[in-house]
């Protein structure tokens, strides 16, 4: 198969896994997208030189019981009837305390019990013997995360576990069901935590999984100097915004079958300021003469702490556009005048 001239790799810092700079995202696999358009993206990512897919045992998106595991299904029946194991990096996830997810596991912790339990249903789903990358969805504890504003903790039960946790997951390690381990929607006092505990002899987090996009810059506040010193790889998600940046909801749109469409209470990138933002980026993209989802894109790929930038698509064709903006790359112009809009409308959907 033929692959895309302009796809680049990075190796996750710590790891042998060198993996292409757009990841595929699959949420909408079950939900939005039937296994048939599903598998055709698995294939059209592999032929584009995509060889990294990141999964979660929640998804599909939103989280639902009709749904739950359809994702991690229909990636394991492509592997099984492709064949393609040994062509991709696959990173899945287990969910952590949530009130909407109790259909997945009462409780959801990351006890022992709880991870062997997740773990081991991922695998089978996936139709696969290990997964290369196996990452805490979001955190046990208390703590802000998914976009929350004035976060205050006034009591919080959770004890600190960061090495039980570890040791839990370095069994599977050993087992040889998992290769490396990442955090996802983590903040810096969680990472540095992990951290802390591999320089006692446990398990190294390998990567953290977290939304930054042009309306969320949040991560550049506290977690880019974490990533630099530590040598951590950063794996971008959301870097549409949900579909804010492309512009198809700017001027009052609402375009039928759209994710904010379909689900608008998942609002993060739909407040008054998120729109004003868009639209700000939306003008500036247009006077130079390139798309707002190109530009979006490139500008997260561009960033020199980003190791991998994760495209979930509806359909086909919204995969090809994205992964087409890899022509794009932004001048030092255009990122100065990008950098004077987030000055103006700084970080809108944190």
């Amino acid at each position: 198969m033929r692959g895309n001239e302009d796809m680049k790799y990075n190796t996750i810092p710590h790891t042998d896994l060198q993996v292409s700079e757009y990841c595929l995202g699959t949420m909408t696999f079950g939900e939005q997208t039937p296994e048939d358009e599903a598998h055709k993206q698995l294939d059209y990512a592999i032929e584009q030189g995509i060889n990294f897919v990141d999964t979660a045992e929640m998804y599909s998106f939103p989280g639902r019981a009709e749904t739950q595991g359809s994702t991690e299904r229909f990636i394991g029946n492509w592997l099984t009837k492709t064949k393609n194991r040994n062509r991709i990096i696959l990173a899945t996830k287990i969910a952590g305390p949530n009130r909407h997810l109790d259909h997945i596991r009462n409780p959801l912790d990351f006890s022992k019990k709880s991870l062997t339990e997740a773990l081991e249903n991922s695998l089978k789903r996936l139709q696969t013997d290990y997964v290369d990358l196996y990452q805490l969805h979001w955190p046990e504890r208390k703590t802000n995360f998914f976009g929350q504003l004035n976060f205050t903790i006034r009591e919080d039960q959770w004890k600190d576990n960061f090495a039980e946790v570890l040791s839990h997951l370095e069994d599977f390690v050993k087992e040889g069901k998992v290769r490396y381990v990442g955090v996802s929607n983590e903040n810096p006092w969680g990472l540095m935590r992990f951290l802390e505990e591999s320089r006692n002899g446990k398990i190294r987090i390998a990567t953290l999984q977290n939304a930054f996009n042009l309306l969320n810059r949040t991560d550049q506040i506290g977690l880019v100097e974490i990533l630099h010193h530590e040598q951590v790889g950063y794996l971008a998600y959301s870097p549409l915004g949900f579909g804010q940046l492309t512009g198809k909801y700017l001027n009052g749109n609402k375009p039928e079958g759209c994710r904010h469409t379909l689900f608008p209470y998942q609002n993060r990138y739909f407040k008054p300021q998120g729109y004003l933002a868009a639209q700000k980026y939306a003008a500036l993209a247009e006077k130079h003469g390139i798309k707002l989802s190109d530009m979006a894109l490139a500008f997260v790929r561009q960033q020199p702490f980003v190791t991998s930038t994760i495209l979930g698509a509806k359909t086909l064709d919204q995969l090809q556009e994205n992964i087409d903006s890899l022509h794009t790359v932004l001048s030092d112009e255009i990122l100065s005048e990008i950098e004077a809009i987030h000055t103006e409308v700084p970080n809108p959907a944190p």
